[in-house]
């Protein structure tokens, strides 16, 4: 999920690790990662080895087909391990003092089945339908900063992750600044095909070797600082912000 072009050889460095660390564990892990383009359709397969979904998407849909390994842990200061927030951005010349002020606005989110771009904004503010005037569907993160710096939307819910990785990749994000930040919630989950737990552990322990030996320039480019044991009960607060019906 933070496969961003400019880290994607750091990433590629990881899953080499949890590649060799899953086939020593018998496991059929495939020599290169798959990077599909029907994310629903991936993680739904009955044989998925191993993937990272969006914790609401996990936690409202996913859950009941799917194994949860756990989540990485990134270094986001005031983040419980394995837990992260969602970085509310203005541009960095808009004088709001508070996210109060920005009513009536224009709200840029990567989609409305979010968990940090849109549910995490909607639990501690308000739902954005009813904070703003305009909802920009920008489509992914990166995009909502770039809608907001580019003066198409006025504020955005980018989680701190995608936010560190803009500040060094993304040249708009140098045009905008944190208003305000939501509290932590469980970070993207690990998922795996319904498997038993002894499976699913042995993944989670290849995972976690695999993180721990990262050499330290792809950990510092991931921002990766280790892995958590995330249960399915840390996610399940989640669902309540899958769309309604009456949304549809």
């Amino acid at each position: 999920m933070y496969d961003w072009p400019e880290v994607r050889a750091a990433t590629d460095t990881l899953w080499s690790l949890i590649r060799e660390r899953l086939r020593a564990a018998a496991f059929p892990a495939p020599e290169v990662l798959s990077r599909p383009d029907n994310l629903w359709l991936h993680w739904r397969e009955p044989a998925l080895l191993l993937s990272q979904t969006c914790g609401l998407p996990y936690a409202a849909q996913l859950a009941g087909a799917v194994s949860l390994v756990g989540a990485p842990s990134y270094d986001l200061p005031g983040c419980p391990p394995g837990f992260y927030r969602s970085e509310i951005l203005v541009r960095a010349d808009d004088p709001v003092a508070d996210v109060d002020a920005l009513k009536g606005g224009r709200f840029a989110r990567n989609g409305r089945e979010s968990q940090s771009g849109h549910a995490a904004f909607a639990a501690a503010f308000g739902p954005p339908e009813a904070y703003f005037s305009e909802i920009v569907e920008a489509g992914a993160h990166r995009a909502s900063i770039r809608a907001v710096a580019e003066g198409r939307a006025d504020a955005a819910s980018v989680d701190a992750v995608s936010w560190r990785l803009a500040r060094a990749h993304e040249p708009a994000s140098a045009r905008l600044r944190v208003l305000a930040s939501t509290p932590p919630t469980p970070g993207l989950p690990l998922i795996t095909g319904k498997r038993s737990s002894s499976e699913v552990q042995e993944i989670a322990k290849a995972v976690d070797a695999a993180i721990a030996e990262l050499p330290d320039a792809c950990r510092a480019t991931l921002f990766l600082n280790g892995f958590e044991y995330l249960a399915p009960a840390d996610y399940a607060p989640l669902a309540a912000g899958w769309p309604s019906t009456a949304e549809a």
